[in-house]
C-alpha cells in the first residue's frame, strides 16, 4: 500500500502546482487554504504515511490499511471540492457546501484516526 499512497501524493503534488500557478496568474487569491490543503494535506501528508507504509508493509496491507486508503481517498477530493465552492463568487447551495465540507472533512480526519489506530497495532520495531 505504501506505493499506492505515494503515487496518489504525486498526483496531489502536480494539482497543488497548476493551481497555485493558476491563482497567480489570474490574481486569485481568495483560495489560498484551498491551495495549502492540496499542498499539505494531499501531497505531503499522503507521502508520509505512503513512506510509512512502506517501511512498514504489514500495517498498510491490514484490513485497518486498506479502509483507511480508500476512506482518505474518497473524502479528501470531495473536502477540496468543497473548499473551492464556498467561495461567495462561486454561489453554491449552502447545503452543497456542507456536504462536502463536513462530509469529505470528516471521513479524512475519520481516516487519519484509523492511520493512528493501525500505526500503534501494527507498527513494531525490529526488536519487537
Amino acid at each position: 500500500m505504501g506505493a499506492r499512497w505515494i503515487k496518489a501524493s504525486v498526483l496531489y503534488f502536480l494539482v497543488g502546482i497548476g493551481f497555485g500557478l493558476y491563482m497567480h496568474a489570474t490574481v486569485q487569491l481568495q483560495w489560498g487554504a484551498t491551495h495549502a490543503h492540496i499542498g499539505v494535506v494531499g501531497w505531503l501528508t499522503t507521502a508520509v504515511i505512503g513512506l510509512i507504509y512502506s517501511v512498514f508493509p504489514h500495517a498498510g496491507n491490514t484490513t485497518l490499511g486498506k479502509a483507511q486508503f480508500w476512506l482518505y481517498h474518497i473524502g479528501l477530493p470531495i473536502l477540496l471540492v468543497g473548499m473551492l465552492i464556498i467561495q461567495p463568487s462561486i454561489g453554491a447551495p449552502v447545503g452543497l457546501i456542507e456536504f462536502t465540507v463536513w462530509g469529505g472533512g470528516g471521513a479524512v480526519a475519520l481516516s487519519l484516526l484509523l492511520f493512528v489506530m493501525n500505526v500503534y497495532q501494527n507498527v513494531h520495531s525490529p526488536e519487537g
